[in-house]
């Protein structure tokens, strides 16, 4: 029977989930380069791209932009599945927006320790809710809101 939420292995993960999440918000390409598994089946899917192995990843993180990337994580969830397999989702919230963003990664373990081998990013619909709890309409989003949002989620 697969054995779930080790507590060392999910300590690990845990550890470079954080050394992750800090690359990532420090635009630290090279260790967020080193935290993807080396191989031609990773893959990332993203707002406005499907990165298809490690080559296109670390090419497009090459190739971004260096923008703020401050964020704020809720709901982080770390399962392990035996002791090499694990799985990172968490909620996040840029500083300065509303809309609530989606993160998820699948942690493999390799010889060179803990690796991302999948992960996917999006963001919630536009929706706005009164203090009341009544759901308004998602508000229509121009082409240049768009962009944007799109700029600021490529991580």
């Amino acid at each position: 029977m697969l054995e779930l939420n080790i507590p060392e292995v999910i300590a690990e993960v845990t550890e470079a989930f954080t050394r992750y999440e800090r690359a990532l918000v420090t635009n630290d390409v090279a260790a967020l380069d080193m935290l993807f598994w080396n191989s031609p089946h990773t893959l990332r899917f993203c707002i406005g791209e499907n990165l298809y192995g490690y080559e296109s990843i670390a090419a497009f993180r090459n190739g971004r932009p260096p923008i703020d990337l401050t964020r704020r994580l809720n709901n982080t969830v770390i399962v392990s599945y035996g002791r090499d397999l694990a799985t990172a989702n968490t909620e996040f919230q840029r500083e300065g927006s509303s809309r609530t963003g989606r993160q998820s990664h699948v942690w493999l373990r390799t010889e060179a320790g803990w690796r991302i081998a999948a992960a996917h990013v999006s963001l919630m619909p536009a929706a706005a809710s009164d203090a009341a709890g009544h759901k308004a309409e998602a508000s229509a989003q121009t082409e240049s809101e768009r962009v944007s949002i799109d700029q600021s989620a490529q991580w």
